[in-house]
């Protein structure tokens, strides 16, 4: 995946709106009834990210990192502004076999009828604690760039793995055109700034 570990301008980011995008196909037969398809194994993030983008500076700015990114051609990381962690609780990343060293950051979201879990491949340098059947430990390493938990010696078995950490959403600009005008900068227009989530299961 052609990817810049570099962050979206937090200024620009503040104000975005977007979130979760899910498809599905949906059928009526004759009779009224429905037949409904998810047509994507999970959901995928939207953003518009041009509201932040309030003076020329921030024109700048934009421009700046979209030609650095080659348009569509390389993504990056976006704060997303709702959600950008694991609180309020730690998320539960595996069980210890005595043989498997690696685990995977994930965030589930549930409730009583049913849940998904996402795989969180972009963590926050720094953010990230581990736990061992509810005791935080530092023997372990983590992959900023796929959410690769790696610990120094694989956990004993049955051990419950859980962590808390902070993440950003990988995303690319969902545009190869960036289009402002100082007539429609200067009466307030918004540019437009379309991001998409990149998937890695996609």
């Amino acid at each position: 995946m052609s990817f810049h570990d570099i962050n979206f301008p937090l200024p620009l980011a503040l104000g975005a709106s977007g979130g979760p995008v899910r498809k599905t196909d949906i059928v009526t037969l004759a009779n009224g009834v429905e037949q409904r398809n998810a047509t994507q194994s999970g959901s995928r993030r939207r953003y518009e990210a041009g509201v932040g983008v309030q003076t020329m500076d921030d024109l700048q700015t934009l421009l700046a990192f979209f030609e650095a990114r080659h348009g569509q051609l390389y993504g990056f990381r976006f704060k997303d502004p709702f959600d950008h962690g694991s609180a309020p609780a730690r998320e539960r990343i595996g069980t210890g076999d005595n043989q498997t060293s690696d685990f995977s950051l994930v965030k589930t979201y549930a409730d009583s009828a049913g849940s998904w879990t996402r795989p969180i491949t972009k963590p926050v340098a720094g953010s990230v604690h581990v736990f061992v059947d509810g005791i935080e430990t530092q023997a372990f390493s983590v992959d900023t760039l796929s959410g690769l938990v790696s610990f120094d010696v694989a956990p004993a078995d049955g051990v419950e793995l859980t962590a808390s950490f902070a993440f950003d959403v990988p995303v690319r600009f969902d545009t190869d055109h960036i289009s402002a005008s100082l007539e429609g900068f200067n009466a307030g227009k918004a540019v437009s700034v379309p991001l998409i989530e990149i998937l890695p299961y996609a």
